[in-house]
């Protein structure tokens, strides 16, 4: 009979395909860690891991078990949580992955007033980008995600939370910056500014501007980056215009607000959701973190029905 530990055991091993640094995470010996899951390939008769490579993978056998074990755990864990709710309890850690044109401005709206609230459960909060963020809830280092959405990730659960305009920023001199009507075309030009390849919302603009075969000759450097506030403050020294979502323009200054933009034949939309995978746990910790933030926000971001929402998948 193969126990819970020797499947928490194989589930590490695969999540940091390092031995040793799984039994870490474990907090046992490698060779107490190694002597489990050994047991367990000689009960199932198969081999889970390939030692032979470095970094360790897992067989094509093993991966079948490690994925049925990661479910078994997860349903294990349910068990706590069951008997939380049950006695109207909201404890334990919560932890969310959260990508970077979405945190520095709603993280301030929500989180101290969600521990607040519920000050007995521990909010754990990384950055990270959509992909990682999908990796780790499926290989459960993160309860839920803050992304936007949708994914048309067939493991994945949508919770859409709001609908945040897309608004230009441009430098104070451009000529976009005393322009009153903007159009998608007017900005389908090389000197649009872009966060670096992997943020969705790169992706969002260069589907909205039609931008794949745009070439940025006329910017005085490349920027290879993850921040829209950085890039902001480039457009506002060497020239330029990019876009910024909704909450980043609320958190402008008002002598900024002049530089901020809307288009006058549309009003692109991203859609910001709460994702979870479809065997989550902690239900009434993540409805009750979606309400925080839905409190948090201006209510006019409940509105989807105001603009066109923009994939960027």
């Amino acid at each position: 009979m193969t126990t819970l530990i020797q499947m928490e055991y194989i589930v590490a091993v695969d999540t940091y395909r390092h031995f040793a640094t799984a039994a870490e995470k474990c907090f046992v010996t490698q060779p107490t860690l190694s002597m489990q899951i050994k047991k367990l390939e000689d009960i199932l008769n198969i081999i889970v891991f390939d030692r032979t490579k470095q970094p360790v993978i897992p067989t094509e056998s093993g991966k079948k078990i490690i994925e049925q074990a990661r479910i078994v755990l997860r349903e294990a864990k349910m068990i706590y949580q069951i008997v939380n709710e049950l006695k109207e309890e909201v404890s334990g850690e919560l932890q969310i992955g959260i990508i970077p044109t979405i945190a520095p401005y709603l993280l301030p709206l929500f989180a101290g007033n969600y521990k607040r609230l519920y000050p007995d459960v521990r909010l754990k909060v990384e950055e990270l980008v959509t992909e990682r963020i999908i990796e780790n809830l499926n290989k459960d280092l993160i309860d839920v995600g803050i992304l936007v959405t949708p994914l048309h990730e067939k493991n994945i659960i949508e919770k859409p939370l709001y609908y945040e305009e897309m608004m230009i920023y441009t430098n104070s001199n451009h000529p976009l910056a005393t322009q009153s009507v903007i159009k998608i075309k007017d900005i389908a030009t090389p000197e649009i500014w872009l966060l670096n390849d992997g943020h969705c919302f790169r992706h969002q603009i260069v589907n909205l501007c039609d931008l794949q075969n745009i070439e940025s000759d006329s910017l005085p450097f490349e920027f290879e980056g993850g921040s829209l506030d950085t890039l902001m403050k480039i457009i506002d020294n060497e020239g330029g215009y990019t876009l910024i979502p909704e909450l980043a323009g609320i958190d402008l200054a008002e002598d900024k607000h002049n530089q901020l933009k809307h288009f006058s034949n549309i009003a692109p939309l991203r859609e910001v959701s709460l994702v979870t995978t479809r065997q989550f746990a902690k239900t009434k910790s993540i409805s009750l973190l979606a309400k925080s933030i839905r409190d948090s926000i201006p209510p006019i971001l409940l509105d989807m029905k105001r603009g066109t929402i923009v994939e960027w998948k």
